[in-house]
């Protein structure tokens, strides 16, 4: 059986055998408004109520447990720098052993196993041509101290590895390996009422991860198996979840595989970002980033940008349709040559008030790249220290398209068949904007631009399976039709064997937190 039959036959099998858990009393819930209709929902958490039948916890540790959780939940120190989902869930170790609520202490690991076949990429044109697996690991510490007081502590350490890539050709770099690291190490200081003024404050400083908006600038990475870092300050004032103004000044920390990650000192990178959610159907960002970068002595590659954007957007809604628009334009320097880059996103969705609640969306990417090597502008856009699994695909081993020199349409549909469930297909079409440019970071490039643009188009499946905070599952795969760049013969030559023909993916991942 080929990897692709093999994939849509486990994919399909897990679809169709598991569902909607049988309804059972509880001792007690919430009541809960979704799309219009108020149902029971069980708060109770399963593992804490074992622990108090064993007796491994006392009753009022066990009420105790399950109240710090949605509105009541502690924020740690990075609450403000990340996505909530990054950070809550129940903190079953730190229950266990009776800690007090000024520690906070959090265990995850994740596991996922990868599979590709015929790569694509110049640097594995040595050995492998047929199939790439990896088993990527990712296990994660936090320790924060302070509680809910306006002073506050955190440490996270990471370790990130691989395995089943030991042959020659097989894909492995500080993306997928970054063994025993600190990600962050922060200290934050909080104000809820600014003078009286209802406003609140925070500052941050130390290394920490951070997403911004929609992530395609500056994100703390999700599917990738290392994480970005930065040290150095934020700042954000706010006003509930209506306003918000962020500041930041830092050094971006440069990953190694095996040694303590760093910092460099001839590398900065700042900016300020705004939030407004004053209208629902008319929310806005505003942006403007920095980035000084003059590691290598090599003075071509300096890189001096300025990349200022903004985003409209309107939340999915049942019954509604959503969109979102956002524009990026970069300016500035690489070596001695003129930099002048742009990206543009658009988003046009409809959720729809059925069963399953359907919710089609339709994508357009548009990334400049480099028009004519060698001359004295360069437009390929830099994407800086953004995330793309959510709206590409799949990263780790995969991932050949990001925000450089791209031009592509596509579609996508999401469903929800059963409760914490969530499954999509995705279809894009992909070109190249300029010809004469790299393909993305594959090290492909014909500067003659005989090869064209038509790099194909895939097809992804995706399903989701959360059992609660703490335990879910993501499988996933891809089929890329792939174009007529990749028949050229200048393309042909910087291949992998067979790297021209059509290329699978799949992977299954499970993650579980403590």
């Amino acid at each position: 059986m080929t990897l692709r039959s093999w994939c849509c036959a486990f994919l399909s099998t897990l679809l169709l055998a598991l569902g909607a858990g049988s309804a059972k009393a509880v001792e007690y819930g919430e009541l809960v408004e979704k799309n219009g209709t108020w149902r029971f929902q069980s708060t109770e958490d399963p593992i804490f109520k074992l622990m108090r039948d064993k007796e491994l916890i006392t009753n009022e540790a066990y009420f105790k447990a399950s109240a710090q959780t949605g509105k009541n939940w502690i924020e740690p120190a990075d609450a403000a720098l990340n996505q909530r989902r990054e950070l809550e869930w129940n903190r079953y170790l730190k229950t266990g052993l009776h800690l007090p609520d000024w520690i906070d202490l959090g265990l995850e690991q994740r596991t996922r196993f990868e599979s590709v076949d015929h790569p694509w990429r110049a640097n594995q044109a040595i050995g492998n041509g047929g199939m790439d697996d990896q088993i990527a690991l990712r296990s994660r510490v936090r320790i924060g101290l302070g509680g809910d007081r306006p002073f506050r502590l955190l440490f996270e350490g990471q370790d990130s590895r691989a395995f089943l890539n030991g042959a020659r050709g097989d894909f492995q770099d500080t993306t997928t390996v970054n063994e025993f690291d600190v990600v962050q190490l922060l200290g934050s200081f909080t104000v809820n009422n600014v003078l009286g003024t209802g406003l609140r404050t925070d500052v941050h400083f130390g290394r920490m991860t951070m997403d911004f908006g929609r992530r395609r600038l500056i994100a703390r990475n999700d599917f990738r198996n290392t994480t970005n870092s930065f040290d150095g300050f934020h700042w954000q004032i706010g006003q509930d979840k209506t306003w918000r103004i962020r500041a930041f000044a830092t050094q971006p920390v440069v990953r190694d595989d095996v040694r303590l990650d760093q910092q460099y000192h001839n590398q900065f990178f700042w900016g300020a970002y705004l939030e407004s959610k004053h209208f629902p159907w008319f929310q806005v960002d505003a942006y403007y980033f920095g980035l000084n970068d003059q590691r290598l002595p090599n003075g071509t590659t300096h890189r001096t940008y300025s990349t200022a954007g903004g985003r409209l957007y309107k939340e999915p809604t049942a019954g509604e349709p959503d969109y979102e628009i956002e524009t990026s334009w970069q300016t500035g320097h690489q070596g001695v040559t003129d930099h002048f880059a742009h990206f543009q996103h658009l988003d046009l969705g409809y959720t729809f008030n059925l069963p399953w609640t359907p919710r089609l969306v339709f994508h357009y990417d548009y990334a400049s790249g480099d028009r004519q090597p060698g001359d004295s502008q360069n437009g390929g856009f830099d994407t800086l220290f953004g995330a793309r699994r959510f709206e590409y695909g799949p990263t780790g081993i995969w991932g050949p398209q990001s925000r450089t020199n791209l031009n592509s349409p596509g579609w996508r549909l999401i469903i929800t068949p059963a409760p914490n469930w969530t499954v999509q297909v995705k279809h894009r079409v992909w070109y190249l904007a300029q010809s004469k440019d790299f393909f993305s970071s594959s090290g492909l490039r014909d500067t003659t631009g005989n090869a064209g643009t038509s790099l194909g188009h895939d097809v992804e499946l995706r399903a989701q399976y959360a059992l609660s905070a703490n335990l879910d599952f993501d499988v996933g795969y891809v089929h890329w039709f792939k174009g007529s760049y990749f028949d050229n013969s200048a393309i042909l030559t910087q291949l992998p064997a067979g790297g021209n023909k059509d290329s699978d993916y799949f992977y299954a991942s499970v993650r579980v937190r403590i």
